[in-house]
């Protein structure tokens, strides 16, 4: 039976992956390669697991030469993508793309294209302008000035209404410039590019890692804007001032917490067996023992839970609070 259809198929109808053990059939593979592909997305997980598919196995799975086509045109982009040296010809309805290493002293490229051979430059990406400086990138039509466009003068306050939605609900990715858009259905602020693969915090545009939102960056992984920062130096002055206190309160409710309520937990669990469980056939003295020693178990074992939770989780707390805290708060 397949996982996703839940259909009954003969074992022939299961492909064999690279990447992983997992099987489902071929029809549902080849529905979720063609959705995948169509969302111009490369890095295709198993259904089943975070392993990534194999080019081979994504080649032998879509049948269509269009759809083929269109991977390795995505994987390609992406690659080039993350190249730092790899330029695009700013040409209206080019995509050819020009890789340029040590061009920072002679900017001016050319696309090699055949027909097009557009000349622009190596450090703003726009057409070559040999007599004046670097021009800042244009933002799109819709991102640049809505309210310009508008040809009712009383509709002005609706257009920069409508502007300011569209500059936080659509934004570029700081790798690739490609564009993204939020939904805004209270989602957090960890952006994938699907285009180049970057990770991105959607309120600051900046390139994160794991512990980004945890740092004094002023970022929250729900909010909608970043703190303003007189707010992150009143959060971050009352954290070292009040950290000695609030980790020696939540220590002290943690030991008798986790202390007490392990063997709590246990004998409960212990004790709650169901009609097909092996408790039933049990008698009553029987599942006594068998409570009682399970609490007495967790009883040996619930001091040095204890012990490790606080012996560790308490440095780190205090490493966290005067390092990276104070460390940002200087700067």
């Amino acid at each position: 039976e397949c996982p996703l259809c839940l259909l009954p198929q003969p074992p022939e109808a299961f492909p064999t992956l690279a990447s992983c053990a997992h099987r489902s059939c071929r029809a549902c593979l080849e529905q979720y390669l063609r959705i995948a592909v169509s969302e111009s997305r490369v890095q295709v997980a198993c259904p089943h697991c975070p392993a990534v598919l194999q080019p081979a196995d994504v080649h032998r799975l879509l049948a269509e030469p269009v759809l083929r086509d269109k991977y390795e045109e995505f994987l390609l982009r992406r690659l080039l993508v993350a190249d730092p040296g790899t330029r695009w010809c700013p040409a209206p309805d080019c995509s050819y793309a020009v890789i340029a290493y040590g061009c920072a002293e002679c900017p001016r490229l050319t696309c090699g294209r055949e027909g097009c051979g557009t000349e622009f430059c190596y450090h703003c990406r726009q057409p070559w302008h040999p007599d004046g400086p670097c021009a800042p990138a244009p933002l799109a039509p819709r991102l640049a000035n809505p309210a310009a466009q508008l040809v009712h003068p009383e509709d002005s306050a609706h257009g920069e209404t409508l502007a300011r939605a569209e500059a936080e609900d659509v934004k570029v990715c700081p790798r690739c410039s490609a564009f993204i858009m939020k939904i805004n259905d209270g989602s957090c602020n960890r952006m994938n590019c699907t285009v180049c693969g970057c990770l991105f915090c959607w309120l600051c545009l900046q390139e994160i890692s794991d512990v980004h939102f945890l740092s004094p960056s002023g970022c929250t992984f729900w909010g909608k804007r970043p703190w303003s920062r007189t707010r992150k130096i009143l959060w971050q002055l009352g954290m070292v001032l009040g950290a000695p206190m609030v980790i020696s309160l939540v220590a002290g409710i943690a030991v008798p917490v986790i202390t007490i309520g392990i063997p709590i937990y246990m004998g409960r669990k212990v004790l709650a067996g169901g009609p097909g469980s092996r408790r039933s056939s049990l008698s009553g003295c029987q599942q006594c023992l068998s409570v009682t020693s399970s609490v007495l178990l967790s009883l040996f074992v619930s001091p040095v839970i204890t012990a490790v939770t606080v012996g560790v989780g308490v440095p780190l707390m205090l490493t966290y609070v005067y390092g990276v805290v104070v460390l940002s708060l200087c700067r």
